[in-house]
């Protein structure tokens, strides 16, 4: 019999299936027998064995990573029982959130590592740190991402945020001064003969000694401002500007907390300010250095950057959300909603049934202007449309004079039209002509608006696709080359591109717009070639030795997205990279399985480690756990997932060389609380008090290949104490 080490003290809780991880002094059982020393050879029961385990960490095979998926915040830095059990059982960590895209990318695209810097220093420099990840769909900063390809709207004059009237008039009512005889309304004095604040500071000292401060801004929290004012000095001096409200509210310029002034005008701007806050508050800091100061009050702006852009759209129902009103078919039939499935977003549609090829004008659906549109004015209609087969349509207007757009091609996806024109002066109406190519078409988001190419309103400057390509493509090098290279001394393993796959074995496309907060889809813009620049930026970026994985789920269950993921991978290594290993997910549900569903099930994970294996690539177990479908799972269910848990390790031990073998990450360290991301669910190996569940027998036996406590007895135990 071998017999391993044992930690006494433990706890044996007889009849009990959960044993707690905590500890007393020494070994007790008694059974009413006496004496104690007599009894022999009882076996043990599983409850009992249980507290008998080592850590985990004493059953890892040599050179094996054994990793878990943490709450980095919550559960490590702040659970002094959550960080112990990590420390002691496993010797790798993947972060569950706070390495991600969305953890760490502001809205303004700077990078935060300070959440995560602090947990580096606090884990041991034994424990691998695993990266998670670096380009996925989900967990993304939206914001940032769409607010870097969104149309660039340059505020007209009038939609300054800042009422100025309090200093156009002198009395500075609502507005804060620090010396405020040494701050007055210069008249003249502005930059083009208007009005200055004139700010005058007799002895340097504090840069807030001379202070003009705003009144309460009405602000959008997580909206990015700009600020921009012209100033000068009637000697050298220097300035800040400091804010309330904002993330950074004492923010750098030009490399620098201060700017310079002299005698000449100079413009300042403050560009990419977010707001933490729904109010924001403004201070011209001009204490620093003697001297008097003008600031030009018709030039102080503070524009919101994210504001909706404005304009009226020259139609009354462009998203067909609730009806067709105000639509009518001049020519043809086949008119009707589409449902939401068929929709761009919102609840419907306009879906036209075309069903004879002909002339472009045979089906023509039309919608009065609001007004008629005026003389040599610029306009802008666009549009969502789509058809089930490869077709075309055009636009045109009615009225006097009618002017046609050029043939447009459609097809299966969603694509926007723009058409761009000069008013005759005669325009009413709209019509889409579809009568062409026999399809059925589908419309969503018609918009009819006037152009301003400058001075007289809002400016909307919209990206072409190979601007916006160009710009997402920048993005992503820039993530991953700074977070790649903020971590290289620690991080020696990346998670680069997560679930790439559909269920059906192919690259996900994705899409321009969600409705989930979170979701960025970088092959909507990149195409299949996203994760081939991935991994070269990472690999541009890591150390010679680090290794680069791509990672889904699914793959123990669905042969077709087991054998897209392989070959997606030998699709990025044609482009001329290398994909040094694969993840699968392996998230697996025992809810409800009998015993065929079992057998199915082992054989699905037997197939997807041999697969695997096959292509030469290291493969790693990357978020085990084993669904239950209960948060007070039955004892048989109890006993069926540390079952399973010991037969998907022993099946990865078995199936994949071990010069192939990267490791095992369980997904979790307890259930319900601490980031498990099954709240409503038991899949961990330790349950919500962290006692230690029978999967915590079936993980330490996959991992050495046997039952650990198989020839245990109270006798050899009472013997070993002794």
């Amino acid at each position: 019999m071998k017999h391993f080490k044992f930690i006494f003290p433990a706890i044996l809780f007889m009849g009990s299936l959960l044993i707690s991880c905590s500890e007393t002094d020494e070994f007790k059982y008694d059974d009413g027998r006496t004496p104690l020393t007599d009894v022999k050879d009882i076996p043990l029961s599983n409850s009992e064995k249980l507290g008998l385990y080592e850590n985990l960490q004493e059953y890892i095979p040599a050179g094996f990573w054994l990793g878990c998926g943490i709450d980095m915040v919550d559960g490590y830095m702040n659970s002094e029982t959550y960080r112990n059990l990590t420390n002691a059982n496993f010797n790798a960590v993947t972060a569950g959130y706070h390495m991600k895209h969305g953890a760490i990318v502001s809205n303004t695209g700077t990078l935060n590592f300070q959440t995560v810097d602090n947990f580096v220093n606090a884990l041991p420099a034994n424990i691998d740190l695993f990266g998670h990840t670096l380009v996925w769909h989900q967990n993304q900063n939206k914001t940032y991402l769409n607010r870097l390809i969104a149309p660039e709207v340059i505020a007209a004059p009038g939609e300054n945020l800042l009422d100025l009237s309090a200093l156009e008039d002198g009395t500075f009512t609502g507005w804060g001064r620090n010396n405020a005889s040494g701050i007055t309304v210069s008249s003249g004095d502005g930059r083009s003969g208007g009005d200055a604040v004139r700010l005058e500071t007799t002895t340097g000292g504090n840069e807030w000694d001379t202070q003009l401060t705003s009144p309460d801004i009405p602000a959008v929290t997580g909206h990015t401002y700009e600020l921009s004012f012209w100033i000068k000095s009637e000697a050298a001096g220097q300035g800040r500007v400091s804010f309330a409200g904002m993330t950074n509210n004492y923010p750098w310029i030009d490399g620098g907390a201060l700017f310079d002034t002299d005698g000449t005008w100079q413009e300042i701007t403050y560009s990419d300010l977010e707001a933490a806050s729904d109010i924001i508050k403004i201070s011209f800091d001009l204490g620093k250095i003697a001297g008097v100061y003008y600031i030009d009050i018709s030039s102080i702006s503070v524009i919101d950057k994210d504001a909706e852009p404005t304009y009226v759209n020259l139609i009354t129902n462009g998203t067909f959300d609730a009806n067709l009103d105000g639509w009518a078919q001049w020519n043809g039939t086949g008119m009707t909603q589409a449902a939401e499935a068929d929709s761009y977003e919102g609840t419907g549609a306009l879906q036209v049934v075309n069903a004879t090829s002909g002339n472009e004008w045979d089906i023509q659906i039309h919608v009065d202007f609001t007004s008629t549109l005026e003389e040599d004015k610029n306009y802008e209609i666009s549009f969502m449309i789509k058809s089930d087969v490869d077709a075309s349509m055009r636009c045109s207007t009615t009225g006097g004079t009618s002017q046609y757009q050029g043939t447009q091609n459609t097809g299966a996806a969603w694509d926007k039209i723009t058409w761009e024109f000069v008013g005759n002066g005669t325009e009413t109406g709209l019509n889409f002509d579809l009568g062409k190519i026999a399809a059925t078409y589908y419309i969503d988001n018609v918009i009819v608006k006037e152009v301003v190419d400058g001075g007289g309103g809002t400016i909307i400057i919209t990206k072409t696709w190979e601007e916006k390509v160009q710009i997402i493509d920048d993005a992503m090098h820039n993530w991953i080359t700074e977070m790649v290279n903020h971590y290289k001394n620690r991080v020696h393993d990346w998670d680069v591109v997560n679930e790439p796959m559909t269920e059906g074995g192919n690259v996900r496309a994705g899409q321009e717009t969600t409705e989930a907060a979170d979701e960025f889809y970088w092959q909507y813009y990149l195409g299949d070639d996203y994760a081939v620049k991935a991994f070269e930026y990472a690999r541009a970026a890591c150390n010679s030795d680090d290794k680069l994985f791509i990672n889904d789920y699914n793959l123990e269950s669905n042969n077709s997205k087991l054998e897209g993921i392989i070959a997606y991978v030998n699709y990025i290594e044609a482009q001329g990279q290398t994909v040094d290993g694969i993840g699968t997910q392996t998230h697996a549900y025992i809810r409800n399985a009998d015993a065929s569903t079992i057998a199915e099930m082992k054989a699905g994970i037997d197939n997807m480690f041999i697969k695997l294996a096959a292509t030469g690539k290291l493969v790693k177990v990357s978020e085990l756990d084993i669904r239950v479908g209960s948060t007070t799972p039955s004892p048989d269910l109890l006993e069926l997932q540390s079952e399973m848990y010991r037969y998907v390790i022993e099946s990865y031990l078995t199936n994949v060389p071990s010069a192939q073998q990267y490791g095992i990450t369980l997904w979790g360290i307890s259930d319900g609380n601490n980031g498990s991301w099954l709240q409503d669910d038991a899949p961990c190996v330790w349950d919500k008090n962290y006692n230690r569940k029978p999967a915590y027998m079936g993980v330490a036996n996959g991992l050495t290949g046997y039952d650990v406590s198989a020839d245990w007895d109270y006798g050899y135990l009472i013997d070993t104490q002794n």
